[in-house]
């Protein structure tokens, strides 16, 4: 939880808002005999690519500077949820977050182009994007509101799930879709005549439980740790979207940090989001045989002409929301072949 006192006790010498995130994070540095402590909060379950990603940082870091940082990691939404988690960071009363990318288009409209449904066809035309120069200048974007990427984690491409099979965007009319914070979902839903609603992560079991939502889109590993599959009857394999996280901290908090602890953070950094990357694919396979396996959901896959009625009904979306995200950024993805 934000602890508002000390909030409070930094904001009293502050005027410019954009100077707000970058000095808030300096208002009490650790003593120098005092381990330097990473709270590290996500709302998936241990066994997801992100919930992995954090255990092995944690243990790594833990193995190579010993008592000189320690990273706290609370899985499944135990300390906060996604959105507590940004406020908190850029309040400096966490260090570290791994946030679905969607959550940031409030802050800047570019990430919007993680969400264009049917956009991707897979985790290597992610990669292909993340990997250029349009996608590696993202991971900046955000420096001055207080959040510094330093790198995407995958989690995997999302599938629908609802009470019938979607093999059409009309087979999505009327129904009640749980969708993040994100305009760009919304326009999504709003495209197949659905009804979006936003909802916390957390919230969403119980809403298929009852009723509240009838579907909601998600990928495989999220599915089965989530038991999502108990209370779906049909999941559509559409691979129509991405979902993938920032890693991300403050800025203020990482500048400064001592060079010896920086600098081995940031190798460390890097081999774990390549074996998160790399395992994304492998869990959400596994993933995917569980729910097979359990026998209570069917899975449908799509055909080649369903698929593209899907990417055609899904176009203007992206034409809705091209002069945000930028000319720039959409000629490097698919939208620009």
């Amino acid at each position: 939880m934000v602890n508002f006192l000390r909030v409070k006790r930094c904001l009293s010498s502050l005027i410019l808002p954009l100077s707000l995130t970058l000095l808030l994070s300096g208002c009490t540095p650790p003593a120098d005999d005092e381990p330097i402590v990473i709270k590290f909060p996500h709302v998936t379950a241990p066994g997801t690519p992100k919930g992995q990603g954090a255990e092995n940082l944690r243990k790594l870091v833990a193995e190579r500077l010993g008592e000189k940082v320690v990273i706290e990691v609370y899985p499944s939404s135990q300390l906060m949820s996604d959105d507590d988690s940004l406020e908190a960071l850029a309040f400096g009363e966490v260090q570290m977050i791994a946030v679905s990318l969607s959550k940031f288009d409030r802050l800047t409209r570019k990430f919007m182009v993680f969400d264009l449904p049917f956009l991707f066809d897979d985790l290597t035309a992610v990669e292909k994007f993340q990997g250029s120069e349009a996608g590696n200048t993202l991971l900046a974007e955000l420096t001055e509101k207080g959040f510094l990427g330093l790198a995407y984690w995958h989690n995997g491409m999302k599938h629908f799930g609802g009470p019938a099979p979607l093999r059409q965007p009309s087979d999505g009319a009327g129904l009640k879709f749980r969708i993040m914070e994100s305009d760009v979902l919304q326009a999504q839903i709003l495209a197949m005549d659905g009804n979006p609603q936003k909802m916390a992560f957390g919230e969403v079991y119980q809403a298929l439980q009852t009723g509240a939502i009838d579907a909601q889109e998600n990928t495989w590993s999220n599915l089965y740790s989530q038991k999502f599959f108990e209370v779906q009857d049909f999941i559509t394999e559409s691979n129509h979207g991405y979902l993938g996280y920032l890693l991300a901290v403050n800025p203020a908090f990482w500048s400064g940090l001592p060079a010896d602890v920086r600098e081995p953070l940031e190798q460390i950094i890097a081999e774990v989001s390549a074996q998160v990357n790399a395992s994304a694919q492998s869990l959400n396979q596994a993933a995917r045989e569980k729910i097979l396996a359990a026998g209570g959901t069917e899975i449908v896959q799509l055909k080649e002409a369903e698929r593209a009625s899907w990417r055609q009904a899904m176009t203007p979306v992206w034409e809705e929301f091209a002069d945000e995200i930028g000319a720039d950024i959409l000629s490097t993805t698919a939208a620009g072949n």
